[in-house]
């Protein structure tokens, strides 16, 4: 499947001019590939309602966006890009500019020793606050990530997962933020054995529950999107991590589906699961999605940059619009010799950004 990847914050990048976009995240105003089975995955029957959490649990957290301010990094892929042409070919540097301008997530991808990974978060997540902005983290980690497609890797095995996260939540400690939860990872959950499908929920269950222990961090797990699992599906499998302890579930991430339609499919995995808030990545979701093709998630030509980050959704289900995924950062080879997972990518930049225009 698709695959995002991935700058892993440096230190060093601390050290640079820092500055935060006030984003409207007002209150909001009321309002692929399809799955051939809806049943819940191996290892889920009977899991499901299984927490003892009272349904209402969905809403005990208010909208963590309403009011609040995401960070641009002025060091991130499209702001170096765009400072390193601007003398000889401000044209391009400008496009850059429009990527690099707006927020977008920080993401956790290679696992550091526990107390390197604690004081990696906690020193982002200061700089961010320092200057009156949200925290927006990817927890990217999970053992066989990707089911070792372009963005293989994670933590070596399930011990060294729950010592991760531990970390990573330390690191957060009470301060606001807000973390989606392992791309891809129920989604994809199909791909592993039934041992290992039951592994990867029982750590995604106890990750939500460690992230959300402080009560001041809203999860949002990843579920995929409209056109890779059906709603009875994917109910299911938030259930089956007790899901409904998180915020919500995050939706589009990397992906190029409409936002129209991920809002409807928001609504209806909602209904579904008795609550639940949603986010959508638009970074790339301009025009919506290639109709056709193998890859339709990887590096798909003629695509545009999204929706900036916004909390006016329209949509009392959808909390916010976000650019989850670095517009820029190729998806993988894709079969093409593209550049590898995670890399800067100026041609695929130039584009989105030239047709979103």
């Amino acid at each position: 499947m698709k695959l995002v990847l991935a700058v892993t914050v440096t230190a060093g990048l601390l050290a640079l001019g820092l500055v935060a976009l006030r984003v409207p995240f007002g209150p909001t105003s009321p309002a692929g590939r399809a799955d051939a089975s809806a049943s819940p995955p191996a290892g889920s029957a009977g899991v499901a309602g299984a927490t003892g959490l009272p349904s209402t649990a969905w809403v005990a957290m208010s909208n963590p966006f309403r009011g609040a301010s995401l960070y641009v990094d002025p060091s991130g892929p499209a702001a170096r890009a765009a400072a390193a042409i601007r003398g000889r070919d401000p044209t391009t540097a400008a496009l850059f500019d429009m990527v690099a301008r707006q927020p977008q997530a920080d993401w956790l991808v290679d696992p550091l020793p526990d107390e390197a990974q604690t004081a990696q978060v906690a020193a982002r997540l200061a700089a961010i606050t320092a200057v009156g902005a949200l925290p927006l983290f990817v927890a990217y980690a999970i053992p066989k990530r990707d089911c070792g497609s372009y963005s293989a890797g994670g933590s070596p095995d399930a011990a060294a997962y729950r010592s991760w996260i531990r970390a990573v939540a330390t690191g957060i400690g009470t301060a606001r933020a807000v973390v989606i939860l392992e791309p891809d990872a129920l989604p994809q959950l199909s791909c592993l054995p039934d041992d290992q499908q039951q592994e990867r929920l029982d750590l995604l269950r106890d990750a939500i529950g460690v992230l959300v222990a402080s009560g001041t961090v809203a999860v949002y797990v990843d579920a995929g999107n409209s056109h890779y699992r059906s709603v009875a599906t994917m109910s299911g499998r938030l259930r089956s991590v007790g899901a409904e302890r998180a915020r919500g579930f995050a939706l589009n991430v990397s992906n190029f589906w409409s936002t129209q339609e991920q809002v409807r499919y928001a609504e209806q995995l909602s209904r579904a699961l008795g609550g639940g808030h949603a986010v959508i990545d638009t970074s790339r979701n301009g025009p919506g999605p290639l109709l056709s093709g193998e890859r339709v998630w990887c590096n798909p030509p003629n695509r545009a940059l999204g929706a900036p980050p916004t909390g006016e959704t329209g949509s009392d289900v959808v909390d916010a619009y976000l650019w989850v995924k670095h517009p820029g950062l190729s998806d993988g080879p894709c079969e093409r010799g593209e550049p590898a997972a995670g890399t800067w990518w100026g041609q695929y930049a130039r584009g989105l950004a030239e047709r979103a225009q």
